[in-house]
């Protein structure tokens, strides 16, 4: 489907209000074509028969009404556009972020978050004046002069003639500036979107730059980027210029055209004085709506170029949504108590990049109910797309997750999700304060078992010391915490969650011994009595598992204990040596 029509179909979201702003527009130039015709009107009746102010009066007065509600047309073709434009930036935001949210990580991770960021909120923005200008002035560009010309042929078909003749000059000229002022306004968007995700990871990775002396190289690099952006934003407005003075000199000289004809007209007595003035006060109010459609033609095309990244975003296909809860199996439930299912994956296989780039390949292995399982391998393995397809960020391209023996594709994907938990080496924490960040592991908890679930974490006690304790505000992703207290807000969330499936990517990752020590006794409390799959990259992580499982291009290649597997050599000793493991 092309772009335009993707963009039309958006606009049927608002249709009612780009039909209302169209005919109040239209009733504004048939109020437009009204004043015209009282002001030649006035002018003939006080200039050339020199009647009485009585007799001009009422003309005027029909004058003045119509420039009132013509006002008042304009205006409510404005309200109309603006609340249409406003609709579909909502429905369209509303949108990208949901469909963001069902691609997960797995995606997200391939983008810069920046250039996201952009897209969802500069990038809908963009669309602003696509929706409330271009697309209505469209309409307007064709019925209005329509309108004009259906006014003017009955009086003067010679001038109608002429207006006629000259109107496709204008459309000729914005369809051949319009494909340069397209590629310039892409290469504008893409410009903003580039500066816009590298100042963000400047920002993100402020303090490291700082710490090894490269900030200053990296303030020259967005200087750079800004000096891009500014140049292409000046290429945009030296078409926006030249388009703009072609368009008016384009319609001065249809203006001009018709003006001549009338005069020579009127000066040999072909035409009455007062249907020449009408035409000559009608003809630039002919080219009005085609001159504001060029003005609103770069404004428009700024839209459509952040749109094609809008639905670039928005058809990238997500994993397959589950199935209602009413389509369950009413022959399975979903257990209350913790580590009471079994989890396996028989035969799974999934690829990246349409199939193009494969990460598990025939992966088979089973999870026992409160059985603890790392799952280790190198770097490219296929260990976090497990991690994805176990959370159904992902689904598998062939195989099936089982749990218990019923399919997960299954089971309600709210539901599942309410059985597991998360904790990766790098929490991701919000801006708001402390117990709101550990309540998100469940969001009705009480203050009492936020407490707890800290307590249990060893998070209360750097959480009393901190200003206001449990409602201290801390920064975007925890600026204001140590990698320590962060972890331990992640456990925290754990706890409270109580779900009966751990996902743990190697928690205790990036602390000191001590920090450590503490996270590696609140995981151990956390583990008692659940099952678990723990991405291991180090070696005590993997030694505390039941069993481990050594993957290789997505596919087991070892599994054991952590003994065994030692004993056995291969892939899983390597790996150990590497790390700084025992031989």
């Amino acid at each position: 489907m092309k772009l335009d029509e993707r963009l039309l179909r958006q606009a049927r979201l608002a249709r009612w209000a780009l039909l209302l702003a169209v005919l109040l527009g239209l009733l504004a130039g048939a109020a437009t074509v009204g004043q015209a015709r009282s002001l030649s009107r006035v002018v003939d009746l006080a200039f050339l028969e020199h009647k009485a102010l009585h007799q001009v009066l009422p003309w005027g007065t029909l004058f003045l009404a119509l420039a009132l509600a013509r006002a008042g047309l304009v205006w409510g073709a404005e309200v109309a556009s603006g609340r249409a434009a406003s609709r579909v930036k909502q429905h369209l935001r509303e949108r990208l972020v949901a469909h963001l949210l069902a691609l997960g990580p797995a995606y997200s991770r391939g983008q810069r978050t920046g250039e996201l960021a952009n897209t969802a909120v500069e990038g809908i923005e963009a669309l602003d004046a696509y929706f409330r200008q271009y697309l209505p002035q469209v309409a307007l560009a064709a019925l209005v002069p329509l309108a004009v010309l259906a006014f003017v042929f009955p009086r003067d078909w010679v001038s109608g003639l002429v207006l006629l003749l000259t109107a496709p000059i204008l459309p000729l000229f914005m369809m051949l500036i319009g494909s340069l002022a397209d590629r310039l306004t892409r290469r504008q968007f893409s410009s903003l979107s580039r500066m816009s995700a590298h100042f963000l990871d400047v920002l993100q990775g402020l303090t490291t730059l700082k710490l090894l002396g490269r900030s200053r190289e990296q303030a020259v690099a967005v200087a750079g980027i800004s000096d891009q952006f500014r140049r292409a934003t000046m290429g945009v407005l030296r078409v926006a210029f030249l388009s703009a003075l072609v368009l008016e000199m384009a319609s001065t000289i249809g203006t001009a055209v018709v003006a001549v004809q009338v005069g020579l007209r009127l000066l040999y007595g072909r035409l009455a004085f007062e249907q020449a003035l009408f035409v000559l006060i009608l003809a630039p109010e002919f080219y009005l709506p085609l001159r504001s459609l060029g003005a609103r033609f770069h404004s428009g095309m700024q839209g459509v170029a952040a749109a094609r990244r809008i639905f670039e975003v928005l058809e990238t296909p997500a994993p397959a949504r589950s199935v209602e809860a009413r389509e369950v199996t009413t022959a399975f439930a979903l257990p209350v108590l913790p580590g009471r299912f079994s989890l396996s994956f028989a035969d799974v296989w999934y690829a990246y990049d349409e199939g193009r780039r494969p990460a598990v390949n025939g992966l088979t292995f089973e999870i026992a109910p409160g059985e603890r399982v790392a799952l280790v391998g190198p770097t490219g393995a296929g260990k976090s797309t497990v991690a994805y397809l176990l959370m159904r960020f992902l689904d598998p391209s062939r195989g099936e997750i089982r749990v218990d023996g019923v399919p997960l594709s299954s089971l309600p994907l709210s539901a599942w999700r309410a059985r597991l938990a998360w904790v990766p080496q790098r929490p991701t924490l919000f801006r708001g304060s402390v117990a709101a960040n550990i309540r998100l592991g469940r969001p009705t908890a009480t203050s009492d078992e936020v407490v707890w679930a800290a307590r249990q974490a060893q998070a209360h006690d750097f959480v009393q010391a901190l200003p206001e304790a449990y409602d201290t505000v801390i920064g975007e992703r925890g600026v204001t915490l140590s990698g320590g207290e962060a972890q331990r807000i992640a456990l925290a969330r754990a706890f409270l969650k109580d779900a009966p499936l751990l996902l743990l990517d190697e928690a205790t990752a990036h602390l000191d011994p001590e920090t450590e020590d503490a996270v590696q006794a609140a995981v151990a409390r956390l583990l008692a009595g659940r099952s678990a799959l723990m991405i291991a990259h180090r070696l005590p992580t993997a030694a505390t598992a039941d069993r481990v499982l050594v993957m290789e291009r997505g596919q087991i290649v070892q599994q054991g204990t952590h003994r065994d597997l030692l004993r056995a050599g291969g892939l899983y000793r390597s790996l150990v040596g590497a790390y700084g493991g025992e031989p």
